[in-house]
């Protein structure tokens, strides 16, 4: 299976463990003993935000602003979710045995983990150019598939600069068990709590935030 994805992206890895490491969810690696892939998701969200921030300063010429919005919209989870689907990368996930009974392979969260790992194994192994060239081939050509897809963080950071005001999302509260978490974040204004939000990941707690405030937000000012 490893051999038929690096076929699909054309790349040999030197170390064969980072690209299993990077296909590992935890509840494969708890139940297994064996290192899984959030530190690579970890890395691989760093990665790819670089790549694309690069992508757009050299190709598009446009403000900070729609740059920014851009890159959001880019790296989001439904986008990373969509880029894996092209490659049908669920299909090469290790999951533990509770994860394959409650469909976890379909699940947004465990594809989007998968990817960004998959770009922190390559960068680690291969160097970053070889990133950027994964980056071309799998992420460039599907930017197209993106225009349906809402980025409440930006549109409400525009929203609020517009009144010379700044955001900060805080994580007030996490539970259930590591390799299946639910977060809840709030988002802020001047120490003031425009909405709360709930998600499966961090990012999507911030999103459902924004969204909650954007939903209300002509309640903000008055």
């Amino acid at each position: 299976m490893k051999n038929d994805l690096e076929t699909v992206l054309g790349i040999k890895f030197n170390s064969k463990s980072l690209l299993t490491e990077a296909l590992t969810h935890s509840s494969y690696g708890n139940e297994h003993n064996v290192p899984f892939n959030e530190r690579l998701e970890f890395l691989g969200d760093a990665v790819i935000e670089l790549l694309m921030s690069q992508y757009l300063y050299l190709k598009q010429e446009t403000s900070e602003g729609k740059m920014t919005k851009k890159r959001a919209q880019s790296v989001c989870e439904e986008a990373l979710v969509k880029y894996a689907n092209k490659i049908n990368l669920s299909d090469y996930i290790l999951l533990g045995h509770g994860e394959e009974l409650s469909n976890g392979r379909k699940r947004p969260t465990i594809i989007a983990d998968a990817f960004e790992a998959l770009f922190g194994a390559v960068y680690l192994d291969q160097g970053y150019f070889a990133a950027y060239d994964l980056f071309e081939k799998l992420i460039v050509p599907n930017l197209d598939l993106l225009d349906d897809i809402k980025d409440y963080k930006s549109t409400l950071q525009e929203y609020v600069q517009s009144f010379k005001n700044t955001l900060t999302y805080e994580l007030i509260d996490e539970t259930g068990p590591a390799h299946d978490k639910t977060y809840t974040v709030k988002v802020m204004m001047d120490g003031i709590t425009l909405g709360v939000g709930i998600g499966k990941t961090k990012k999507e707690a911030e999103q459902n935030a924004a969204k909650e405030a954007l939903d209300k937000k002509v309640d903000i000012y008055g």
